[in-house]
């Protein structure tokens, strides 16, 4: 069996990250006929070109375009290897590239991931957030957390439990237009619609009896933000769908009111969502684990 080219394949993904054979060379600190001579071997193995090359310009050809993510991949999860071995026999250091939606992330997330820190003081953690789709793969992201229904991809996706949605609005806003008592009442209401939803206009409820209902609501107000829509829901400007980790301390003060609680939105599920392969360095596994361990407690 003829074992892969691993040293050509690295050089091709380098290549493609520095966007030149040059750049590529003084990263991986080789010369630059080192860098053309194992892309030329891949390319000789394959049958295939790779790039198209001008005096002026380097583009990956589409052969190259198809083959650079499994290029990527395998310098990955080499540099995973060999940091896992490393930190079998120390203590768990280096960078974990995380991402959550953004009021989750600040609420649940950000204080777990201090918590770990402070137990591993080599390990530093770069957190993004934002209510937007993140492709893990094209940020070189370890792990991302998503509330949302997941896709079949080629991701691994682990459910760490269920978010419990609620409708709520003001007291004020009630008293003034009334309090529904049947989902369908609520085309009768302003509508807070989140728009990263896949159809933010239509709620759909499970009631008494095993009852099934939609309802289509007209918007009054709509943001790609749920914390966004909670000042419009305390400014009582309508009536919303929100996640409890938003709204509950304000159902909880009194702040809002949760109607129609035998009628049940649908749960969303909480996912912790990483690159297709197994691999992962010591800190990011742990990181991973401590961070489901204590978010699956609390759903």
């Amino acid at each position: 069996m003829r074992l892969p080219d691993f040293e050509a394949w690295a050089m091709f993904a380098a290549v493609v990250e520095h966007r030149s054979f040059t750049d590529a060379a003084k990263a991986l600190s080789v010369s630059k006929a080192t860098i053309s001579k194992a892309v030329g071997r891949l390319e000789q193995h394959l049958d295939t070109s790779l790039f198209s090359r001008t005096s002026r310009r380097l583009a990956l050809t589409e052969s190259g375009r198809r083959l650079a993510d499994h290029a990527a991949r395998i310098v990955g999860e080499g540099l995973a290897a060999e940091e896992a071995a490393r930190e079998e026999i120390t203590e768990l250091a280096g960078l974990v590239r995380l991402a959550a939606p953004m009021t989750f992330g600040l609420k649940r997330v950000a204080p777990i991931v201090a918590e770990f820190m402070a137990q591993h003081p080599h390990v530093t953690v770069d957190l993004h957030l934002s209510d937007s789709h993140i492709d893990i793969v094209e940020m070189g992201l370890d792990a991302t957390l998503r509330v949302a229904a997941m896709p079949d991809s080629s991701l691994r996706a682990r459910r760490l439990g269920d978010v419990h949605m609620f409708i709520v609005a003001s007291p004020a806003y009630l008293d003034a237009r009334g309090r529904p008592a049947h989902p369908s009442d609520l085309g009768h209401h302003d509508g807070l619609l989140y728009s990263n939803a896949k159809t933010p206009e239509v709620w759909r409820f499970s009631g008494p009896g095993g009852q099934s209902v939609s309802v289509q609501l007209r918007s009054r107000f709509m943001a790609n933000s749920g914390e966004a829509m909670q000042s419009a829901l305390h400014a009582g400007l309508g009536v919303a769908m929100l996640p409890d980790f938003i709204i509950g301390e304000d159902v909880a003060s009194g702040r809002l009111e949760a109607i129609l609680q035998e009628w049940t939105p649908p749960p969303i599920g909480l996912h912790l969502v990483t690159p297709p392969s197994r691999l992962r360095p010591a800190r990011v596994e742990a990181l991973l684990d401590f961070l489901a361990a204590r978010i699956a407690a609390d759903c």
